[in-house]
């Protein structure tokens, strides 16, 4: 059998030392404020075989940088080290100089990177300091499993809107609830949890004021560990017609809670809601309902890259019909609900054109696949 080339050798310690970097980065997603959670992982090899002497991901509200994180720990063996980086270093001079400056300082000797930069500042421009500086620069190392990863900052970098990720559990025969019946048990608790590791890592849950009023949800986090890391909340209601009685009022003072309402809503309980806590998003309205494309808008400038989209029915059918949704999440529970149930906008069967399947779990009884659109 023939040997391994050292070119092939070096291209699977490539990919090995990128997933760990990847792995890493989704430590803080949700939490970096509009920079985007990056992994660092800093790799030396003195003939005794590569060890990994330092590694970073992006602080939490987005400073300081993975990049900068790694370093440190590295402090004297960075030197001749290689740097893997699941994001193009940035190029541009803010509160602190840019991490490609940072990795020439340190004296790294080659850098791996994965997903390219499309923030004008830094497009082309990180590995361009680093290749003038002797640097030996490798791109696009897992740069399709590390766009998908970041897809909310890319997706808000380009198209200055958030990623939406329409998650929806299902029954066996396509129903998402029963209309009156409040919360129904559709899938179990494995992959409940794994529902609540997807709200950790989004900025933001969104549902519409039906979903709020029948189901009376809190919307937070609730593995055990992670509580810290619910995402703000975010209520269509053009109306303002969420009672301050509701779950999702009372977790106000740990969890923020946005109110999407049109301005001829009633003042009053307006008001009321405000001295509780609740923030306002003015809206427009388009035929009937809130004006989505108008309102991702205004959630960017919020800062916010990535908002999970969980109810009802109207609400997904609404942002599919606009043409906002880029993932699609959909979990599937062993039992039926029966004819008075309510049928879920859309199914494994009847994915949009210009989804691409992704990945099929199963979570004990129940299964999981998830869709997204290339950016």
């Amino acid at each position: 059998m023939a040997a391994e080339s050292p070119e092939r050798g070096q291209e699977a310690l490539d990919r090995r030392y990128m997933a760990a970097a990847l792995r890493l980065s989704r430590r803080n997603s949700g939490r970096t404020s509009t920079n985007p959670s990056v992994g660092t992982i800093i790799v030396r090899d003195d003939g005794a075989g590569p060890m990994i002497v330092g590694t970073g991901v992006t602080a939490i509200g987005g400073r300081p940088h993975a990049e900068t994180e790694a370093l440190a720990e590295a402090g004297e063996l960075a030197p001749g080290a290689t740097a893997y980086v699941t994001l193009e270093p940035c190029a541009h001079h803010g509160r602190t100089p840019p991490c490609a400056n940072a990795l020439v300082n340190a004296g790294i000797a080659r850098v791996v990177g994965a997903a390219s930069d499309p923030d004008p500042r830094v497009s082309g421009k990180g590995y361009a300091i680093l290749r003038a500086a002797g640097i030996e620069v490798v791109e696009k190392v897992l740069a399709a499993e590390a766009s998908e990863q970041l897809a909310g900052y890319l997706i808000r970098s380009l198209k200055k809107r958030p990623e939406v990720i329409l998650k929806l559990a299902l029954s066996s025969d396509g129903k998402i609830g029963v209309r009156g019946g409040g919360q129904v048990s559709i899938t179990g608790e494995v992959a409940r949890r794994e529902v609540h590791l997807m709200r950790a890592e989004a900025d933001a849950i969104l549902v519409g004021i039906g979903t709020a009023l029948e189901d009376d949800p809190a919307l937070t986090v609730r593995l055990p560990g992670l509580e810290k890391r619910s995402p703000a909340r975010i209520v269509l209601d053009r109306q303002i017609r969420l009672p301050q009685g509701s779950k999702l009022v009372a977790g106000i003072d740990r969890v923020p809670l946005y109110i999407a309402a049109c301005e001829e809503a009633d003042a009053g309980r307006r008001a009321a809601l405000e001295r509780a806590g609740v923030r306002f998003i003015g809206t427009e309205t388009h035929e009937g309902g809130v004006a989505l494309p108008e309102l991702l808008d205004d959630l960017a400038a919020l800062g916010m890259a990535s908002v999970l989209v969980e109810g009802g029915a109207a609400v997904a059918k609404a942002f599919l019909a606009d043409d906002l949704v880029d993932r699609i999440v959909i979990f599937q529970g062993p039992e039926a609900i029966g004819p008075e149930g309510i049928a879920s906008p859309v199914d494994a069967g009847s994915i949009p054109a210009g989804f691409r399947k992704l990945r099929e779990m199963r979570f004990g009884d129940d299964t999981y696949a998830e869709w997204i659109r290339d950016i």
